[in-house]
């Protein structure tokens, strides 16, 4: 028995079409891989840079240190320098910002209660 030409051709083109999906797939598994091989250049690359950032940084603190260690050394004693014994206070209460800024805030409130007084 031989079998219906359309039967044959559909089965041919269904062939045909699973082949270009089968292809298609395999580009994309190709495509995919060359950018998570990208990805992975990138993600080398940045972390061989912050390496040696943290390497400059590391002998900077380092650098910083020493510099510090050697002032330590060379700076004289904090307990034989004499310390005062108390601070002493300011001269009066109105040389201190936050009282003025307060007696202006007053002083414009009085002057604003009085011209309202006046005008209504």
């Amino acid at each position: 028995m031989s079998e219906d030409p359309d039967k044959t051709a559909a089965h041919a083109r269904g062939a045909e079409l699973r082949e270009n999906i089968a292809l298609t797939d395999a580009r994309r598994t190709e495509e995919e891989r060359a950018k998570a091989e990208e990805t992975a250049a990138k993600a080398t690359k940045e972390a061989e840079k912050l390496e040696q950032e943290q390497a400059r940084l590391r002998e900077k603190a380092e650098r910083l240190h020493a510099e510090a260690q050697a002032e330590r050394q060379g700076a004289p004693d904090r307990l034989s320098t004499p310390r005062p014994t108390h601070t002493p206070p300011p001269a009066s209460p109105a040389q201190r910002p936050e009282v003025l800024a307060g007696a202006a805030f007053v002083g414009a409130f009085l002057v604003a209660r009085i011209l309202k007084r006046i005008f209504d």
